[in-house]
């Protein structure tokens, strides 16, 4: 292996991000917006959802399952209740469905951002934060220490891309991407040549997994994650896959040492 591409949420970071804010619009209330947030996502796995009911939780909010339930893979959610249909996800998803923002928390700054709209109506905005693992600063250096290039891919937008991207100090940073486009990405460099690994916990990068040299799944991973992966790491530990590396590389040298000694 001499490439290392890493998944951001839930890899490098814990995978427990929080609403750090709440911004509705003009004449609704802040339950009202999270409220509908937490109906839609109640039946998602993604890591966004989890901070969206912690926070329902927190203002007691009674949350009903959808009448029904849609997800577009690093985009948003769609649902329906009480004959309403609830939209969330990110900025373009909601754009891309007529909706004019009008530069509602157009600056989320290092914060994940869910758009939140219901019955045709905009509804606010979520900013949600996650922070990194307490290993994961360590854990890059280690494996750039190795010669390894680290790559980090992430459907999160730019900004929040490129500030984790420079507290790891990480090679390369591309934000968002969709799992067909971190496919791509993995395709582009196994073409170049580079045999390379993946690491990653979520859905979005089930298909990244499969597809690199090596996938490599957090132990708290997502099942589609784990099952789609060559190795599962016992534990959430970034320093482990350091260790596993580090291993991997004394095995070949001493398996090639018998091979020259026969």
């Amino acid at each position: 292996v001499d490439t290392i591409v890493l998944d951001k949420t839930g890899t490098l970071t814990l995978g427990n991000p929080v609403v750090s804010a709440v911004h509705p619009s003009p004449g609704v209330d802040e339950r009202s917006v999270v409220e509908a947030a937490a109906i839609v996502e109640r039946p998602s796995e993604h890591p966004l959802a989890k901070a969206v009911l912690q926070k329902a939780a927190e203002l007691s909010l009674p949350i009903v399952e959808p009448e029904r339930f849609d997800s577009t893979p690093g985009k948003g959610v769609t649902g329906l209740a009480g004959g309403e249909e609830i939209i969330v996800g990110n900025r373009e998803f909601l754009e891309g469905r007529g909706f004019h923002l009008n530069g509602l928390a157009a600056n989320a700054g290092a914060s994940s951002q869910v758009i939140v709209a219901r019955g045709g109506q905009l509804l606010g905005a979520l900013q949600i934060q996650d922070v990194l693992r307490p290993e994961s600063v360590a854990a890059v250096a280690e494996l750039r220490k190795m010669g390894l290039r680290t790559i980090l891919l992430t459907g999160d937008a730019e900004a929040i891309a490129r500030e984790v991207g420079e507290q790891l100090g990480m090679d390369e940073v591309e934000a968002g991407l969709l799992p067909d486009e971190k496919l791509a990405r993995i395709n582009a460099l196994l073409k170049q040549g580079k045999t390379v690994a993946m690491v990653g916990d979520g859905v979005n990068d089930a298909p990244a997994l499969a597809q690199a040299n090596v996938g490599i799944a957090m132990g708290s991973g997502t099942d589609v994650a784990r099952e789609s992966a060559n190795v599962v790491l016992l534990g959430n530990d970034l320093l482990k896959l350091v260790e596993t590396l580090k291993i991997a590389r004394r095995c070949k040298h001493i398996i090639m040492q018998n091979f020259a000694g026969t």
